[in-house]
């Protein structure tokens, strides 16, 4: 039993020290200066900064895939890394830049939705993890799915 937990343990630590370097979050997004008194020294932060944070896709008819370019501008000192976006469900999908955003850069996140089994009125969310203050910015997508008629 003892050898079996050994062996276990040792697979576990094999597979956990196989990370690549594509499974890492850029050291950037980490070093986000943050104190527990709310005391930190934001200034020369990236700025997120979307023209607006939601988009209403109206009617959709289920089955279409729709897609939306939120477009956003670094606002802020330093350059933007945008380590994730994660969708509150797999009906969504985003595109956004791997690559650093500098001060005064312009660019977009382009956001897709498969309306494909869908119905009725949709309010999906987007998480967009970056090395801002806050960390996490929302994006969000509406659409009413309609069935289409049978002729």
């Amino acid at each position: 039993m003892k050898f079996s937990h050994w062996i276990l343990t040792f697979c576990l630590l094999l597979a956990i020290s196989c990370a690549t370097e594509n499974d890492k979050v850029p050291a950037g997004v980490v070093n986000i200066p943050n104190t527990a008194s709310g005391n930190a020294e934001t200034g020369q932060l990236p700025v997120l900064t979307f023209d607006k944070l939601e988009h209403d896709f109206g009617k959709v008819i289920q089955g279409e895939i729709v897609t939306y370019s939120f477009k956003f501008k670094n606002t802020g000192k330093s350059d933007l890394v945008i380590a994730n976006i994660s969708a509150a469900c797999g009906c969504t999908a985003s595109e956004y830049p791997k690559r650093p955003v500098k001060p005064g850069e312009e660019e977009k996140v382009e956001v897709i939705f498969n309306s494909s089994g869908k119905q009725g009125f949709q309010n999906k969310t987007l998480t967009i993890a970056a090395n801002t203050q806050p960390g996490t910015t929302e994006l969000t997508v509406k659409a009413m799915v309609i069935i289409p008629e049978k002729e």
